[in-house]
């Protein structure tokens, strides 16, 4: 006891020394300006310096940093100077003198100068923290999880014990900032239920806050993208955040955030507007690499054509400064951009050429996409490629990434299959998800192609995996019991392989686990079934339910995915009208929360079902509405703007032909020309060779038009025209001609420019191939069903013949047409 009364006595003393004899050396520490002043502090007092000594001067070090930009940073200088090497090793031998707060400062403020996370003192201190993380305040343990990220520990048990902490402590919890940095450290080891419960949480608080910070909102859409859920709800209130705090959107703010929302899927047109004008005026500011390629990136794939040549110009003049991660920016922004500038293109491969030895599998699996999309011909570059993505493969033992290696392998040109390939391959495919199993598919049936394109053997190593391939699909797919983590597997599968082997057995699983479909997956459901084009009635039955039962709960944009499913495959659920009816008026009573290229989409939809609300049709075909249409598809992408304008014609034309009495007037008649101008309605040999067919049915070539477009712009294959007993009529007739101006009689009738004779009738003939059809069913999809709705409208008879022979005989397309007509 008395032993222990000595060493308590000796510590105090020594303690107080410390405090008193340091107060003047802790005060010049915080007065000091510069780092200098910091390290000639340390060199003259190394042997008077205590732990908060030492943690004071590295903390200064770093506040000295954080105010610059990062191009007048100079981390480099300070992590490399002998004095920071002595508080390195200082603070090592001072841990366990250190508080809390301290502790997790000093561990911060040295990661901020990149030491290594392998660095003995990083850690020394992780351990520390660790034994000491139950006693932790929030703030100090959201600090320190924002250090164990920075190290890209994400799944480690100490983040599990971090969430452990958080959820015991989530009730408590008041600070909206604490919690959302814990969130986003967390968030790849929570279960879906302690998902649901911090959202709650954070919304709560929110609603509470006096005002929700900008910071807020940006850790809150960062949260969303980890968990990969696109809450619409909450992603609408942190973008109308963004949009009203502008002077905070700089380009490191907008590119992260455009990050973010590209991973999420979601789309605002203000949000874009806005920060496409704010970058758009910063582009003479961007003169160095680093902020260059960040406005590339951003910019780039929204920009007019104007900005685009600006960009590609400036792109070109600084592209011997990029260093290798930019150069994958670059390179990935182009493909995005769709450029087809090849000096750009030629430049921008040389140097990958040169920096490809620095990239890891993923980053090379990102340029070989690019380069192929950007029809770069560069063979000394993919022969470097090859040679790397075959090194990585050897070695690899990751099921992913050996897929994404194989997948890219098979991409390069000139790639041929090998015992390396085969051998990684087989090595894994007992643990590998769908969508790996999907890449390799993929990957095989190119090479199997191949080869059967020179004339090598199909039976070989190749055909066998698949073989062995498809057996672990289906095994998988038997023992898969939970449908959400099923959809996430199937989120991206497509492709021959998929299509033909397990598409079938995948709905069938999807049934056998309907009992698991709810509000928040019906989406996602939903266009899984949409994009395998599968008619299944009791899983969309199922869909249809729930969609009605819980339709307060789904974001009115969410039920575009779902209504256009049922449309597109044709498919009417029990109590239809019910379901119908329900979800427009959902829609209906929320069209402010639609992007209006999602609007024209949905109106679409509907119309294939031959349903037009009122609302929903007036605020589309809208002066203003339109206007703003026009601005948002300034942005998309080429294929998406052109996808949108389609939609909103053939809106357009099914409202002028099935809803007259909204007086909407028909407004794409330029558009329709320029399409027709573009396409090309040739006649091919097939076609010449059914209409010979149908000569010699009718009597004659004269007797049936190829190719025929009719009012409106509908496109038909063939055309003729019987009399009143059914006796067919040449085209030489002048008084026979196609209606080409269309208008509505008083009795809402269409005439024509010149009618046919009396009793006379307009054959249209349509030969359907497999895609005018649903996968599994003889139900012709919506979009075929509405095109002959209309050309009924327009005073056709229409026949429409399915043909899936490659050479198709007279009996044949007589005993179709014969039929149809009858």
């Amino acid at each position: 006891m008395l032993c222990v009364r000595h060493i308590c006595a000796f510590a105090l003393r020594r303690c107080q020394f410390r405090t008193l004899s340091s107060d003047t050396l802790l005060r010049q520490l915080n007065s000091c300006t510069t780092e200098d002043q910091v390290f000639d502090l340390v060199g003259k007092n190394k042997a008077r310096l205590s732990e908060k000594h030492v943690g004071t001067a590295i903390s200064q070090l770093w506040n000295f940093q954080k105010d610059k930009s990062r191009l007048l940073r100079s981390i480099d200088y300070v992590k490399n100077h002998s004095q920071f090497l002595t508080l390195r090793i200082l603070a090592e031998n001072k841990i366990e003198f250190m508080d809390d707060d301290l502790l997790v400062d000093t561990l911060y403020s040295v990661l901020r100068f990149t030491v290594e996370a392998h660095d003995s003192l990083v850690e020394e201190l992780v351990v520390e923290a660790w034994r000491r993380l139950e006693r932790f305040s929030l703030p100090t343990l959201s600090r320190f999880a924002v250090c164990l990220n920075e190290q890209q520990i994400y799944f480690s048990p100490l983040i599990g014990k971090i969430a452990d902490i958080v959820n015991m402590n989530l009730d408590s919890t008041q600070d909206i900032r604490v919690l959302l940095v814990l969130m986003v450290s967390i968030s790849g080891v929570i279960s879906q239920s302690f998902q649901e419960q911090l959202i709650q949480k954070a919304e709560l608080l929110l609603e509470t806050e006096n005002c929700f910070h900008f910071n807020h909102a940006r850790k809150m859409v960062h949260f969303l993208r980890n968990v990969r859920l696109t809450h619409r709800p909450l992603l609408d209130k942190c973008n109308k955040i963004f949009l009203k705090n502008l002077r905070q959107l700089d380009l490191e703010s907008i590119s992260h955030i455009l990050t973010l929302y590209q991973t999420l899927q979601f789309n605002n047109t203000e949000f874009r507007l806005v920060v496409k004008q704010k970058l758009t005026e910063t582009i003479d500011d961007c003169i160095n690499p680093v902020s260059f390629t960040k406005l590339f990136a951003a910019l780039g794939p929204m920009a007019g054509p104007e900005v685009r040549e600006r960009l590609i110009a400036t792109a070109l003049l600084m592209a011997e400064e990029f260093n290798c991660h930019e150069v994958l920016v670059v390179v990935e922004t182009m493909e995005k951009m769709e450029c087809r500038n090849s000096h750009l293109i030629q430049k921008i491969a040389s140097l990958l050429h040169k920096y490809l030895d620095k990239y890891k599998p993923l980053e090379l699996a990102k340029i070989t996409q690019a380069l192929l999309l950007l029809h770069c011909h560069n063979a000394k570059l993919y022969t470097k490629l090859r040679g790397l993505v075959v090194g990585y493969l050897q070695v690899n033992v990751v099921p992913r990434d050996i897929s994404m290696l194989t997948r890219i392998l098979s991409m390069l040109p000139s790639s041929q299959v090998d015992e390396v390939v085969i051998n990684r391959v087989d090595a894994v495919l007992s643990q590998c998800k769908l969508n790996d199993l999907n890449s390799f598919a993929t990957a095989l049936v190119r090479w199997v192609h191949r080869d059967q394109s020179r004339h090598q053997s199909t039976s070989g190593p190749s055909a066998k995996l698949l073989q062995k391939l498809s057996n672990c699909g289906y095994q998988r797919l038997q023992k898969a019991s939970d449908l959400d983590l099923l959809l996430e597997e199937c989120r991206y599968l497509s492709g021959e392989w998929f299509e033909e082997i397990l598409v079938e057995e995948t709905v069938n699983t999807c049934q056998r686990l309907m009992d698991q479909i709810t509000w928040m997956n019906v989406q996602e459901l939903s266009t899984f079934l949409l994009k395998t084009n599968y008619r299944c009635t009791p899983l969309l039955d199922r869909i249809a339910s729930v969609a009605v039962q819980h339709i307060n709960k789904i974001h009115p944009s969410g039920m575009y995915a779902i209504l256009r499913t049922f449309t597109v495959l044709n498919y009417d659920p029990p109590q239809s009208e019910e379901f119908f009816e329900t979800c427009i008026q959902h829609c209906s009573s929320q069209l402010d929360c639609f992007e209006p290229h999602i609007l024209v989409l949905l109106g679409y939809s509907l119309a294939v079902a031959e349903y037009f609300p009122p609302a929903l049709i007036n605020a589309i075909f809208n002066v203003d509405f339109l206007a703003k249409l026009d601005a948002q598809l300034e942005i998309p992408s080429d294929t998406l703007n052109w996808k949108v304008r389609l939609r909103l014609m053939e809106l357009n034309r099914a409202v002028c032909l099935e809803c007259p009495e909204f007086q909407i007037p028909w407004f794409h008649e330029r558009y329709c020309q320029q399409m027709q101008r573009k396409g090309n309605r040739s006649t091919n040999t097939a076609q010449q060779q059914i209409r010979r067919m149908l000569g010699e049915i009718l009597g004659g070539s004269q007797y049936a038009k190829v190719s025929v477009l009719t009012p409106y712009y509908y496109g038909i294959d063939f055309e003729f025209i019987l009399d009143k007993n059914k006796k067919p009529l040449p085209y030489m007739d002048q008084s026979i001609v196609l209606a080409d101006l269309v208008q509505w009689g008083p009795d809402i009738q269409l005439l024509g420019k010149k009618g046919l004779p009396p009793g006379a009738q307009r054959i249209a003939v349509e030969f359907l191939d497999s895609k005018a059809f649903c996968k599994n069913s003889c139900q012709l999809n919506g979009e075929i069903a509405m095109k002959k709705r209309h050309l009924e409208i327009l005073g056709y008879q229409v026949v429409q013949v399915w043909c899936t022979q490659s050479v198709i005989s007279i009996p044949y397309i007589w005993t179709g047409v014969y039929n149809g007509i009858l």
